[in-house]
């Protein structure tokens, strides 16, 4: 095998990988000497099979076996004796191959760029905090005990009034018809929630106990059964019952009910659960700040092939709705721009270039100081994942364990908490303490808004980018 570099621009290596026929030929023999000692084919004694026959029926299969294995660790190998750390998968492309030939091909990779790490420790970062006061403690219990509410059944006959629950029986018609899912026995309806038909709710306020009534509505034109929508209908409604809230007593027979020992342990519960809330509110603005930083603090060339995946997901998101032409269906990926607006475009080039160049410092920070994401990390990930569909646990396991892709899209926000972690423990952080409201403000990141912070990004390393020194050389006569 002999490899010629060709190419060696910015990032861009470029190889020419010639493969011998011989080479080629050795590696075809020793698979098929093997295959014979261990195939089976009718005609033939186990292990004795001639190794024509085996060339004959598994030939070109085992060609090209040989040749993907060639190219692969040429490709190895290369990257390897050359020192190249790829920023993306190398690509090689196969320029010439005929039977008995050389095999000659083009390997073509990008690298990552070489820069240093800022200097961590000099990053200054202020983290507003939240003190949980014993007002808020009360507060959010008062909200669970709310949330808790019971009912009674009222102690003396009355009209139903909004805030009641009713316990209705009813049937629905449209033109004197009976229809699908409009009947039902001893419903429980809380009048003012508003989960019926617009109109049903506010017809039942006043209605007594025993007594049926007809209740007239219009399905919307937008309700989900198409058969039904925009359709009049009467329902025929009996009250069985009216209930009211039952108030909630705040004390250890209640916070019992919740599975707690008692008030204090509730309270207890509650304040740390506030506290873990505003430390992870805390933490995200704390991380937004590190990123901030980082993306004006260094500058290096951008593989191409990353800034390109980049920009057409960008594209994809500030352009969701864009169709290609039918007859142009398979340009989707290559034109994921079309339609956008000139400056649109450069925003997304902006938005590309910083996304980039802080996901390389990021890894590049991972990298030097041994990050990594262990097994029990993905594992516990894909375990919240799962439990966010109560009763599809075993599907949503069986997907990730098929889907690799999908295990490593959970791998990449973890690899970055960790990374940010790291950068908090080495950076300069001053605590600030600041109001609930002020915490949870949300500073809203729209695409434009990112545009403009990248552009001003960009143009802050850009200037500070160190100048190439441009050596003149000149030929002795």
């Amino acid at each position: 095998m002999a490899v010629k570099q060709t190419l060696s621009e910015g990032l861009k290596r470029e190889f020419e990988v010639i493969i011998t026929k011989k080479e080629i030929e050795k590696s075809v023999d020793q698979k098929l000497e093997s295959i014979a000692k261990e195939a089976n084919l009718p005609g033939f004694r186990p292990g004795k099979v001639p190794v024509s026959v085996v060339k004959n029926r598994f030939g070109k299969q085992i060609l090209g076996e040989v040749v993907r294995e060639s190219v692969d660790t040429a490709t190895k190998d290369t990257m390897e004796k050359n020192k190249l750390t790829p920023s993306s998968q190398p690509k090689i492309e196969i320029v010439s191959f005929e039977d008995g030939k050389d095999l000659k091909a083009k390997l073509l990779v990008e690298i990552m760029p070489d820069f240093e790490i800022p200097d961590l420790s000099s990053l200054n970062i202020t983290r507003p905090v939240v003190k949980v006061s014993e007002k808020d403690v009360n507060d959010a219990v008062e909200k669970i005990a709310k949330e808790n509410v019971g009912t009674r059944e009222i102690k003396k006959d009355r009209p139903a009034k909004k805030g009641d629950t009713l316990v209705i029986d009813f049937i629905g018609k449209v033109d004197g018809e009976p229809f699908e899912g409009g009947e039902a026995k001893g419903h429980n309806l809380k009048l003012g929630s508003n989960t019926f038909i617009p109109g049903f709710e506010d017809a039942l306020i006043g209605s007594e106990k025993g007594k049926t009534s007809k209740v007239e509505v219009t399905f919307p034109k937008d309700y989900q059964a198409k058969t039904l929508a925009g359709k009049d209908a009467i329902f025929e409604t009996k009250v069985i019952e009216i209930k009211e809230d039952d108030k909630v007593k705040v004390n250890d027979e209640f916070a019992k009910t919740l599975g707690m020992n008692n008030l204090e342990a509730l309270k207890k519960a509650v304040s740390e659960q506030i506290t873990k809330q505003h430390q992870q509110q805390s933490r995200d603005k704390a991380k937004r700040q590190i990123l901030d930083k980082l993306a004006d603090l260094v500058s290096f060339d951008l593989p191409e092939t990353l800034e390109k995946e980049e920009y057409n997901n960008i594209c994809k998101a500030m352009n969701p709705n864009s169709k290609p032409d039918s007859d142009k269906s398979e340009k989707t990926d290559l034109d994921p721009d079309k339609g956008m607006s000139k400056e649109e475009k450069l925003d997304a080039i902006e938005i590309a270039k910083r996304r980039v160049r802080l996901g390389l410092l990021l890894s590049e920070i991972g990298r030097k100081n041994n990050i990594k994401v262990e097994e029990e990390d993905t594992r516990n990930a894909m375990m919240r994942e799962i439990q966010k569909y109560p009763g599809q646990e075993k599907q949503i396991m069986d997907y990730f364990k098929q889907n690799p892709e999908a295990q490593q899209q959970l791998s990449g926000p973890i690899f970055e908490d960790k990374i940010i972690d790291f950068v908090l423990e080495l950076a300069n952080v001053n605590e600030k303490t600041v109001s609930v409201e002020e915490l949870y403000k949300q500073d809203e990141i729209d695409l434009k808004k990112e545009a403009a912070k990248a552009k001003k990004s960009n143009k802050v390393v850009q200037k500070n980018k160190p100048k190439k020194i441009t050596k003149n050389v000149s030929k002795k006569s």
